[in-house]
């Protein structure tokens, strides 16, 4: 196993437990490693201090597979570490019973470049480390065991393996995908697409805040923007929404927000409106012809995966939140989110505000909102808090 040796002075993010080692931190390399291969961190006086994850190629030197230097890094350590973050999410009251469900977090469940998510009888797995790729075998088998699952399907397509110098992967790495493939959440029936969908399939980190939509929709008209596959907007449905309007630019994404309508007949298909155009242009064009709405949904894609593109992010985030704030009744809730990392949740209220005294209404933070449990943060990488989301109540 080799050395890696920090510089003076670059061991205290480490003993605060941030898993994350940047190449300005490293001194040197003492031995030979491959991408992904387990070495022994040290500071710079030879003190050890974790074993972490090999990456040559990126910024991000090394990953922490655990604090404890004298811990192996082999199969039985990914068994037991698997199988204790799937138990943590089984002893969770509010996660109880649900058939969409993240398994594994990444950084915050000790196990960083690793996302495993359960939909009903399968596991999304994805992979987006050198030290997560090399230990893909022993990740796979450990997921089987912990969960008893029918398939595994690995989707490792994500952008971010470039910078890791990995290639794309994709594809069943064990048992058979059934197709077509749906859950329950919150009393609706989903289809979830994990060859073609976004992320893994779906988008389980926004489930509580689904839920929260439904209870907000009784009796209201409701507009629901970037709607995806529909997810808000049936969940408004079954809240008793009087109507609702769904927007999104991806007409497959339309189709299978219908076919998730055909699949909950107790839902009235006469309340639902769905509309393949630019989000930002329908926005406008909705001011134009004098609708109206009680509850708007806001839920656009990463404008910012980094804070280097934080002022332009800043600027569509306006835009977006300016002529949702014009739609609203009096009275009215406008429910808008971020997922953009570079942009935190001090400036994203800065902005909702700019926009909410640009459209010349007073508006009222009454909920503040994040990702579902099963998306946890870890306390020593406060980076891994990428979603959230302001419910506002305006006049």
């Amino acid at each position: 196993m080799a050395d890696l040796i920090l510089k003076p002075g670059k061991a205290r993010s480490l003993q605060r437990r941030h898993p994350w080692i940047f190449a300005g931190s490293v001194d040197r390399l003492e031995g030979r490693a491959r991408p992904g291969d387990t070495v022994l961190v040290k500071d710079a006086t030879g003190q050890p201090l974790a074993r972490a994850a090999w990456s040559p190629a990126s910024q991000i030197r090394a990953r922490v597979w655990s604090f404890d230097p004298a811990v192996v890094i082999d199969h039985a350590w990914f068994k037991r570490t698997v199988a204790a973050s799937v138990a943590r999410r089984a002893g969770h009251p509010h996660l109880a019973g649900q058939e969409g469900l993240r398994l594994i977090h990444g950084e915050a469940d000790g196990l960083p470049g690793v996302i495993a998510d359960r939909y009903g009888p399968v596991v999304v797995l994805q992979l987006t480390s050198a030290g997560a790729d090399k230990w893909r075998e022993a990740l796979v088998a450990a997921l089987v065991q912990a969960t008893g699952c029918q398939a595994v399907y690995e989707r490792s397509d994500s952008e971010v393996r470039k910078l890791e110098g990995l290639e794309p992967v994709a594809g069943c790495v064990h048992g058979e995908l059934p197709l077509p493939l749906t859950i329950l959440e919150n009393g609706v029936r989903l289809e979830v697409d994990p060859v073609a969908g976004h992320k893994t399939g779906f988008y389980l980190d926004q489930r509580d805040n689904r839920r929260l939509t439904g209870e907000l929709a009784a009796g209201r008209a409701v507009l629901n923007c970037f709607c995806y596959t529909g997810g808000f907007s049936l969940q408004a449905l079954a809240g008793g929404a009087a109507s609702v309007v769904s927007i999104d630019s991806s007409g497959p994404a339309l189709a299978t927000a219908a076919r998730n309508l055909a699949l909950n007949p107790q839902l009235d298909p006469t309340r639902a409106e769905w509309r393949e155009e630019d989000v930002f242009q329908a926005l406008r064009a909705l001011k134009a012809e004098g609708r109206r709405f009680d509850l708007v949904i806001l839920d656009p894609p990463k404008f910012a995966p980094s804070a280097a593109h934080a002022e332009r992010a800043a600027r569509a985030y306006k835009d977006i939140n300016l002529h949702g704030f014009r739609l609203l009744n009096p009275g009215g809730i406008l429910m808008t989110y971020s997922c953009s990392g570079g942009v935190g949740l001090e400036l994203f209220q800065q902005i909702v505000a700019g926009a909410a005294c640009d459209a010349g209404v007073e508006g009222r933070v009454l909920h503040r909102l994040s990702a579902a449990p099963d998306h946890p943060i870890g306390l020593g990488a406060p980076e891994g808090e990428y979603l959230k989301g302001l419910v506002c109540q305006v006049g």
